[in-house]
Formats: C-alpha cells, structure tokens, sequence
C-alpha cells in the first residue's frame, strides 16, 4: 500500500508543469470491503460459498453445529420444570399455614375472651399468641422462598435465552448485496468465534482514491460532480462521472522543515471519489483518473 501512495505522489509530483491534457489527480479504484466472521464455534456443517459469487442480502450462506447449545438448552428447561414443582409445593404448604392461622387466630380471640371472664391464664393467652406468630412467620418465609423460585427461574430463562441467541448466531447471514472476493475456509472445518469466513463487497459503487497536491485543494471540493476516466482499450478510454466524498486531513507526504510556499504545495492529500458502476465496467485496483473542473 505504501509503495502504491509513493509511486501516486511521484506522478503527482512531476505532471505539475504538464499540458492541460492531462488529469487533474491519478489512483486505484478500491472498494469498501466487509469481513465476514462466524459468531459461534463448532464444526462448519454448511459453507457454499465461492469467490467471485455473487451473493444476495439476507441469505443463509452457512451453519454451524449447535449440537451442544441444543442439549444445555435442554438441559436448562429440565431444570426449570423442576423448580417449578416447587413452587406447587409451596403454594400447598401456604394453604395449610393459612388455615393453621385462621385457626391460630380464632384461637387468641378465645383466650382473650376467657382471660377478660378470668376462665384462661396468661400462660395460656401467650400460648395461643406465640403460636399465631410462629404461623405468621411460617408464611412469610413461604412468600421469600417463592420470590426465591422466581428469581431461580428468571435467571434460567436468561440463561436460555442466550442459548437461544447463541442457536440463532450459528447461522451466518450475509449482509449486504455483493460479490465475494475471498474465502477462507472449507466445509466442516473447525470454525471459532471471531473467525474469517469470506470477505464481500459492494461493486456496484466503487472508490477512485487519488492524490493531489496542496495546489490542487481549491479544485477539491466535497460533493462536487467530478469527470472520472478509465482505459477501455490501448487507445480510448471511458469516461463518467463521480462524486467527492472525502478529502484526508493530514498529508501523505510533508517536508521535515516547511518554509517557502514552493515547499508548501508539494504536501499530497488522498481524496476519494464514489463512482457508479451501472455497466460493471469498473474493477478493484482498475486504474482511474480525474479532472476536477
């Protein structure tokens, strides 16, 4: 990549005191190119992929295994049936307590009852009371015990859920309308999270990065139409339109010490110019020219 800048920069360089035939600004076209990995590991059961494809966007173009996903995702629901059974225990259990309290409370209304006509003791109010609130604290360890379960339960849903999407991420869809430019694995491969499968572009609009000097940045203006040009045969060439969509900050090449304007205009800046490709005409690393005006 540096050497295609510098050999940019010498041309740009040395066409400064040219004719006017010649273009404003030379490069390469390039295209934003998008790496597809895989989002979960295991062994590749599907991958028909092949360079130079054309693929369409949102299709499954591979799976991997989720054998062991199925299982812990199994398993988890398993472990949710059974802690649900709990909660059926103890819904029972706060029955019996809630009539041990009807009870219990019937109970202390009668003692009182009997000790105002002094026909109970004190001894046998205490009683009656300590044992309603012993069911009264019965119940409301039911009631955290519950909360418990439920807590328990919610967690293993969240538990399944990221399974689930783990499930889901074994199939890798493919993003975007384009043609493959490469592949990097085979069928039944041991495939990790992270891990290349293809990298795929966008052709139908395509980047001409160019150099120009500090002398030409007047010309460089972003959004404006430009007139791109590009070899048909040995001795015609095409020609279409662009658009200016980036001018870079900072300077491919700038002079250790910077003090004439001679020395100024001779810092080069990349510039990129978004190209339709209609016809399909245009390649990666085609060559291209620009003018400006």
């Amino acid at each position: 990549m540096e050497v295609v800048k510098l050999i940019a920069i010498v041309a740009i360089l040395s066409i400064g005191c040219a004719s006017d035939e010649l273009s404003d600004a030379y490069g390469q076209f390039e295209a934003d190119e998008i790496m597809i990995s895989a989002e979960s590991t295991g062994k590749l059961l599907s991958f028909d992929v092949k360079e130079g494809e054309l693929l369409s966007e949102n299709v499954a173009i591979a799976v991997v295994d989720t054998s062991i996903l199925v299982f812990k995702k199994k398993e988890i629901e398993v472990s949710i049936t059974a802690v649900q059974s709990n909660l059926s225990n103890l819904t029972a259990q706060e029955e019996v307590v809630k009539s041990q309290l009807n009870t219990a409370e019937k109970n202390v209304n009668r003692m009182k009852a009997l000790k105002a006509d002094n026909a109970a003791t004190e001894q046998q109010l205490d009683e009656a009371e300590g044992a309603f609130e012993t069911l009264k604290r019965q119940k409301d360890a039911i009631k955290i015990q519950r909360q418990s379960v439920y807590a328990e339960i919610e967690t293993m849903k969240v538990r399944m859920a990221q399974i689930q999407d783990q499930i889901e991420k074994s199939v890798v869809v493919n993003p975007i309308k384009g043609r493959v430019l490469a592949t990097f694995v085979e069928p039944f491969e041991f495939t990790n999270t992270g891990k290349p499968l293809y990298e795929i572009a966008n052709l139908d609009e395509l980047i001409l990065r160019v150099y120009v000097s500090g002398a030409q940045l007047d010309e460089v203006i972003l959004g404006n139409e430009v007139t791109v040009i590009f070899d048909k045969d040995e001795n015609e060439n095409h020609t279409t339109s662009g658009k200016v969509t980036w001018v870079s900050s900072k300077a491919e090449f700038t002079p250790k010490m910077i003090q004439t304007k001679e020395e100024r205009i001779t810092q080069v800046y990349a510039v990129k110019i978004a190209v339709k490709n209609n016809e399909g005409l245009l390649k990666i690393g085609m060559p291209g020219e620009v003018n400006f005006n």
